[in-house]
């Protein structure tokens, strides 16, 4: 088998994979586009523009952040957090609900040692393998 057919196996099957995650087929293209693996995040300077893009395995939107979004994206490296505002996510929200692999533009927040992407633009991850089912919660 060929590795990405071992991916979609494992995941009709199981519905995970201990074999290469699903971005790590995506990620020579991203490197052209600089994108980021969550792993890298840390060494970004506070308040760059940054792009970051992965396998959402979680949404939430509580009713005490005031219409805010939070997303966690999962590439081969780590875990991803981004912050959506109201308004962006009124104009993305099918996007953002729909697809399981997404990339997205924002400013790099780093708050002792605490980081996240406040987002400024979002959009699919074209060259995702495998379609995943995240954890959402509002």
């Amino acid at each position: 088998m060929e590795d990405i057919d071992r991916l979609h196996a494992d995941f009709r099957n199981s519905g995970l994979t201990i074999g290469a995650h699903p971005m790590h087929f995506a990620r020579e293209l991203l490197d052209q586009k600089g994108v980021l693996r969550a792993g890298d995040l840390w060494r970004v300077s506070n308040e760059r523009f940054v792009h970051v893009a992965g396998m959402v395995i979680c949404r939430q939107q509580p009713q005490t952040a005031k219409g805010f979004v939070f997303l966690s994206l999962e590439d081969e490296t780590g875990i991803s957090n981004v912050i959506i505002p109201p308004k962006l996510f009124s104009e993305v929200r099918a996007t953002v609900l729909q697809h399981s692999y997404l990339l997205v533009g924002g400013v790099l927040q780093n708050q002792r040692g605490a980081i996240s992407i406040r987002a400024r633009k979002v959009g699919p991850v074209r060259n995702a393998q495998v379609a995943v089912k995240s954890h959402d919660f509002r």
